[in-house]
């Protein structure tokens, strides 16, 4: 129902002004508006015939907090003015209708909270908590009445579960409306459209849609919503801790681009650097001939200096042997001419142990060999958990796309094969150690890698619908997780086990969280 319909000079005005709304390159992502309609609800106004309950009106909610739901105040108006009516709250999926009960009323920001009398098990929506940007792409997700009667649909499947219907527009400006802060965009709704989710493009709440313009059938259609500012504020007054979301919303696609570019910078960090190590390794080899060239001249000069003084010095001892013999001086002659054998000896050592340049490569190498740092050697592998290493990981937002996950600090005790934290043991495929989460109370599958050379923890959620998660639990009840210590070959089986899992899985994940891990203190 959407009430307040305003004169044509209105949306004339409106329209002046979203003519300077320039749409975003980037639209909504289809898959996290399609997450965040898990938690969209209808709110019927029921009427008592007896025993018998009849629709009246309604509109439409979302989950804000376990059984707490927000709409609009108009669509529970009748119920805080007439008495004998009570609300349904009928999910979009599974499930059976359920009884509401209002627990806070403000007609003044046209907002309301109602309470479940039976949990649904829905997932709450997570509320941007930075203002949209003018043009940035929206969609609207609720139940308008006019998609109802073009399906024929009954008075009787007005209280089944159904799909919401979604709609895409841009955001046209901020103003303040009726005393209350609102958002102006172009994403259609209609009557059964108030109280719910105007999303941005990853799937968080920036306002309740509340009304619209009148376009009389001629002019352009604008529409308000309340916006998270009065949100927010109106939930924690009434003891509601919302997940709230104000980090920028980035596309997997501009992150892997990132990542691509990262890895294209460290491929060439990496070329240059071994180009330099290259040229800085040829340097070297070349002073080292060099200097064992020089070394080895110097050498061969210095001995040919020696043996040309021995041998210079051995023909004054042999002329003095010779002059002892003819004086008939025995003893003087045979020391003469020890001495004589010794100097000629130590001449032709010093002649034949010069070094020839063919040994300037091996005395290059040799240098080289004694001046180079031996290469790091290579950690063992961890032989137990017992010894595994104890991390702790912390999330990377530049590198991550977070939209209603929450980011603290992860403790990661790895080892070698596989196991995490001594109880959770991880498959390998394809060279990547991971698991497959697949929880009974959330409607989201995670799928958790490790990657042991990085020291990098990366999780990829799907955020899925009833029937997609209902797949994945039936194929994930064929098999058991293998306990940890099993082995490679073990981790392999299980890895190929997993795969049966990750093929249900959409093709891109609704959340990627990125963790760069350090050695705990």
């Amino acid at each position: 129902m959407i009430a307040g319909l305003f004169p044509r000079v209105v949306a004339a005005l409106a329209l002046f002004l979203g003519l300077f709304a320039l749409p975003s390159s980037a639209g909504a992502d289809p898959s996290d508006v399609a997450a965040a309609a898990r938690g969209v609800v209808r709110v019927v106004v029921l009427g008592h015939d007896g025993d018998q309950l009849y629709p009246i009106s309604h509109g439409t909610g979302f989950v804000v907090q376990n059984n707490r739901i927000v709409t609009n105040a108009h669509v529970v108006r009748e119920v805080m003015d007439l008495p004998g009516l009570t609300l349904g709250i009928v999910p979009p999926q599974g499930g059976a209708a359920v009884a509401g009960r209002v627990m806070a009323y403000s007609p003044k920001n046209d907002l309301a909270l109602i309470e479940t009398t039976e949990p649904l098990n829905l997932p709450p929506l997570a509320i941007a908590s930075t203002p949209p940007q003018d043009g940035s792409q929206v969609a609207a997700v609720g139940y308008p009445m006019n998609v109802d009667r073009a399906q024929g649909l009954s008075v009787a499947d007005v209280l089944r579960p159904q799909p919401p219907v979604k709609s895409q527009g841009f955001v046209s400006g901020e103003r303040p409306t009726r005393e209350f802060d609102t958002i102006l965009h172009t994403a259609p709704i209609a009557r059964g459209n108030s109280g719910g989710p105007l999303l941005d493009s990853c799937g968080r709440v920036i306002g309740a849609n509340s009304f619209g313009t009148d376009s009389q059938g001629a002019d352009a259609e604008f529409f308000f919503a309340v916006s998270a500012r009065e949100i927010l504020p109106f939930l924690r007054a009434n003891g509601v801790e919302p997940v709230v979301n104000g980090l920028p919303c980035r596309s997997l696609a501009e992150l892997d681009a990132q990542e691509r570019a990262q890895s294209e910078r460290d491929a060439r960090a990496a070329m240059e650097l071994a180009h330099r190590q290259e040229a800085e390794s040829a340097q070297n080899r070349e002073n080292a001939r060099r200097d064992a060239m020089y070394a080895i001249v110097e050498t061969r000069d210095n001995r040919l200096a020696l043996a040309g003084l021995l041998l210079a010095l051995s023909v004054l001892a042999g002329l003095y042997t010779w002059h002892m013999q003819q004086t008939g001086d025995r003893r003087r002659t045979k020391l003469a001419g020890a001495v004589t054998g010794v100097l000629l000896i130590a001449m032709l050592v010093a002649w034949f142990t010069r070094p020839g340049m063919n040994q300037v490569e091996q005395r290059a190498v040799a240098a080289l060999a004694k001046h180079t740092k031996p290469a790091a050697e290579k950690p063992k592998p961890v032989a137990n958990a017992a010894a595994a290493s104890k991390l702790v990981c912390t999330i990377d937002l530049s590198r991550s796309r977070v939209t209603t996950a929450d980011t603290p600090d992860v403790p990661l005790t790895w080892s070698s094969d596989g196991c995490v934290n001594s109880r959770s043991q991880y498959g390998l495929s394809g060279g990547q150690w991971s698991r497959v989460l697949v929880p009974q109370d959330e409607e989201a599958v995670s799928v958790a890698r490790y990657s042991p050379d990085k020291r990098e923890y990366r999780v990829e959620r799907y955020l899925l619908d009833h029937n997609a998660m209902s797949a994945v639990r039936t194929e994930r009840a064929k098999y058991q997780p293998p306990a940890c210590g099993g082995g490679e070959a073990r981790a392999r089986s299980f890895g190929d086990q997993q795969a049966s899992l990750t093929a249900l899985l959409p093709t891109q994940p609704n959340e990627r969280l990125v963790y760069t891990c350090r050695i705990a203190n």
